[in-house]
């Protein structure tokens, strides 16, 4: 078999369940996830960051080149996750759109990138129209972020049956991907079938699957072993033995074109296996220079070798579960690894779930068409809001789908419901079901969804918590602190329920700590301040104004009035007041203000709780993020006095502790523990200013008095400090290569030395890279520039571990 006939693909599924808070729409902090902020942004430094900038390395472990794995690979990424990483990680997004455009370059018009239906819901146990919604969804947004229209479709877990495939057939989708078990028969052309059970189909070619509807639509079934081996057992451990495998997987004994092509998890490639899209860098890199095999994506394989064999499936099934698609819906012994536990908690959550969704069905049913022309067509049509809920795309939205003569005020009315749909889809994704405990994060998460959507249907008079919750209560933890459901959803999930006076307390008690604009944004909704005022006294503060709040997800608002006192340090109280009469709030105004600088801040509070009564907020109902940093402000004001101890203790004992080093004497540990602290945070301010001001020389002096006191600084907080120092310093770099950046890296990187804290260079490099690659005509030594500078330039290459040779060759010459 010549190379022409032989085929390599590999597809990365990348993919993080929705982690947003479905009130505020952003992901809060994960403490889980520290050092990072949450998964999302862990996952993305470990895996989909590092795939968009992969290291190759030479024989000497020095990096050869930097390369795009996403434009060499297959690959779906969810919408969900794009939608993220479009907003918190920009490069990373860019990146992989990029590597699509070039891919259909590379592959005959082909791009790489296959689309995922919207939020990874499990296709076989959902509904005729959430398949359709959910396919509909996940091609709109495909369509919106690569320009183009999707050619293949991952399937949630690959979980399939007829009715799933006949949707994607009927949305135009040319093929899928399934694992070898789900194959129940195949045909070759004029062949009788035979039983492919057990996993058993050749998986090097091609499948049409006629559907009962008269479509058909192609199946690649992927090299389990390869796959399995990639995936627990080790085989990134090494990009050679990776390219190895999957040269080795190509057969004599069969004829015509073959493809090897394995799928797995695209976390894989770094996250779950470290360096793993190092490995794969390799692996292809190795595959393109021996030329024993060409890579493809599965658009080109296809175009260029329809199938000619017949496959049916067995349904429904999925690549992670034996029992089907069990493990979505019963104990069947599928797990994450906790021995002991039982999952018998999946059948009451899909079942109380599926009930949620029956019920608000009827509710659309019942309330939309009062707003809406068609309204299942319009939920269809919802994904361009999601995807940009602009004042253009809205008025287009309501002209094509608006009940004739709708007016504008009443379009929140239809933007809660078709919100309600939306949250009622996300409740299904698939995660809250995966893993082993009812009270985990993906599951909490899917079941705070089913709230925001039982929060909306009862602003139109519909009732469904308490029977949703009854019905939760037969779902058992293992955990005895968490019990069931019901428990959890009291617990873990109403706290995170967002009102909008909720907003307004939460606008009104940070405004004391951090005033805002008169227009304020607070996550997903918009505070418009009125009026306002505040009046101080002996280190109380007082704090009243009225306020318009509004989502802007559903665009409803409302008028509230606040007031907020704040008797020093933790104690804060705040009322709230929803369409308040204008006598009253400036009769209350006026009453809180005298009371407060008159009779003081007790007959303040008194007035507090008799204006507002049952509308009371305190710290604990700030969003947490907000929250922690006011408790930080607070608990920063009490350290400052500890700093000023220790820095005292410090400064006074420099001449007693030179004395008693010369003098071969022990230092005192309170006196050691007093150097470490001031030393540390003089270190960390100078090195904090240092993406903005050159470093100073006192940080090395710093450096040198810890060394001869043998202390060390917090190891994590400075690498952090002068990692991004030193990356700010090197992103510009491409603008000026040779200006004083330049030398500031350097010293950034001398200090770390001396300071014995290895910094995370990753960004750094990358800045570096890309400088070279711009500029490199004018660093070639002796081209007329700064010959001393461009040494410099070339010496930071080497420092920060590159193949000098290969980075100066220019594109296209072998480095």
């Amino acid at each position: 078999m010549t190379p022409s006939h032989r085929f390599i693909c590999v597809h990365g599924h990348f993919y993080q369940p929705p982690r947003e808070n479905p009130w505020l729409e952003e992901v809060e902090v994960q403490d889980s996830a520290r050092p990072y902020h949450d998964w999302n942004a862990r996952i993305t430094a470990e895996c989909y960051a590092p795939n968009g900038a992969s290291r190759i390395l030479d024989g000497d472990r020095r990096i050869a080149e930097i390369t795009n794995n996403y434009r060499r690979i297959s690959f779906n990424i969810g919408p969900t996750l794009l939608a993220w990483l479009e907003g918190a990680a920009p490069v990373t997004y860019e990146q992989i759109i990029a590597a699509d455009q070039a891919s259909r370059g590379e592959r005959g018009g082909h791009g790489n990138a296959l689309a995922q239906p919207y939020n990874h819901m499990i296709l076989p146990l959902a509904t005729r129209r959430d398949k359709e919604t959910q396919v509909a969804w996940g091609i709109a947004d495909f369509r919106a972020r690569f320009g183009r229209d999707p050619e293949g479709m991952w399937l949630p877990e690959t979980a399939v049956d007829t009715e799933t495939l006949e949707v994607l057939a009927a949305h135009g989708i040319r093929f899928t991907i399934l694992a070898p078990r789900q194959a129940a028969r195949a045909r070759p052309p004029g062949r009788d079938w035979i039983d492919v059970r057990g996993g058993r189909i050749d998986p090097s070619r091609p499948y049409l699957c006629r559907l009962p509807a008269g479509a058909a639509i192609t199946l690649f079934f992927y090299d389990s072993p390869i796959a399995r081996a990639v995936a627990f057992e080790g085989l990134l451990n090494s990009g050679e033995a990776f390219a190895n495998r999957l040269t080795a997987a190509f057969r004599e004994d069969r004829k015509g074109p073959q493809i090897v092509h394995i799928a797995t998890d695209g976390e894989s490639y770094g996250h779950h296996h470290r360096f793993g899209d190092m490995a794969l860098a390799h692996a292809l890199r190795l595959i393109e220079e021996r030329g024993t095999a060409r890579l493809t994506n599965y658009g080109e394989f296809l175009a260029l070798h329809p199938p000619d064999h017949e496959v049916e499936i067995l349904e429904p099934t999925s690549w992670s579960c034996p029992h089907g698609v069990e493990r979505w819906r019963a104990n069947c012994g599928c797990h994450a690894g906790q021995e002991g536990w039982t999952q018998e908690w999946r059948r009451p959550l899909r079942e109380a779930l599926d009930w949620l969704r029956d019920e608000l069905a009827r509710v659309y049913d019942a309330q939309a068409a009062r707003v809406l022309r068609d309204p299942w067509a319009a939920r269809e049509a919802y994904i361009g809001v999601i995807l940009h809920r602009s004042p253009e795309v809205l008025d287009a939205f309501f002209a094509a789908h608006g009940r004739a003569g709708l007016r504008r005020d009443e379009r929140p009315q239809a933007l809660r419901l078709l919100e309600m749909q939306r949250q009622a889809q996300l409740m299904f994704t698939s995660c809250g079901w995966f893993f082993d405990e009812l009270s985990g994060i993906e599951t909490v998460q899917v079941i705070e969804h089913a709230a925001r959507a039982i929060q909306l249907a009862q602003g139109f008079g519909y009732r469904l918590e308490d029977d949703f919750i009854g019905r939760l209560a037969a779902a058992k933890s293992n955990l005895r602190r968490w019990g069931d459901g019901a428990r959890i959803y009291d617990r873990a999930v109403r706290p995170s329920v967002v009102t909008l006076p909720r907003v307004v307390a939460h606008y009104a008690i940070s405004a004391l700590f951090e005033p805002y604009a008169e227009t304020a944004r607070i996550f997903s909704y918009t505070v418009r301040r009125l009026d306002a005022r505040r009046e101080e006294r002996s280190g109380n503060a007082l704090s009243i104004g009225l306020v318009v709040a509004g989502s802007r997800i559903t665009g409803e608002e409302q008028r509230a009035a606040f007031a907020v006192l704040h008797l020093g340090g933790h104690d804060v109280q705040c009322g709230v007041r929803t369409d308040p009469p204008a006598d009253w709030y400036e009769r209350v105004k006026a009453h809180l203000a005298e009371a407060f600088l008159g009779t003081g801040p007790s007959d303040a509070v008194r007035m507090l709780d008799e204006h507002f009564k049952g509308s009371l907020h305190a710290l604990p109902d700030l969003f947490l993020e907000a929250r922690r940093a006011i408790l930080g402000r607070m608990t920063a004001e009490r350290l400052a006095r500890v700093d000023a101890m220790y820095q005292t203790l410090y400064e006074e004992s420099r001449p007693l502790v030179a004395f008693m080093r010369a003098s071969d004497v022990p230092i005192p540990p309170a006196i050691l523990r007093a150097a470490e602290y001031a030393l540390g945070k003089e270190l960390a301010e100078i090195v904090g200013r240092a993406a903005r001001v050159p470093l100073a020389d006192r940080a090395f002096e710093i450096a040198r008095e810890l060394e001869a006191l043998e202390v060390t600084v917090d190891a994590a907080e400075t690498e952090l400090l002068l990692r991004l120092a030193a990356e700010a310093r090197a992103d510009s770099l491409s603008i000026d290569p040779l200006g004083p950046d330049l030398e500031q890296v350097h010293r950034l990187l001398d200090l770390a030395a001396s300071l014995g804290v290895t910094i995370n260079l990753w960004q750094v490099q990358n800045a570096y890279h890309a400088a070279a690659q711009i500029h490199l005509d004018r660093l070639v030594e002796g081209s007329g520039g700064d010959a001393g500078r461009v040494g410099e330039f070339w010496r930071l290459g080497e420092r920060l571990n590159f193949n000098l040779h290969a980075l100066r060759a220019p594109a296209g010459t072998p480095g």
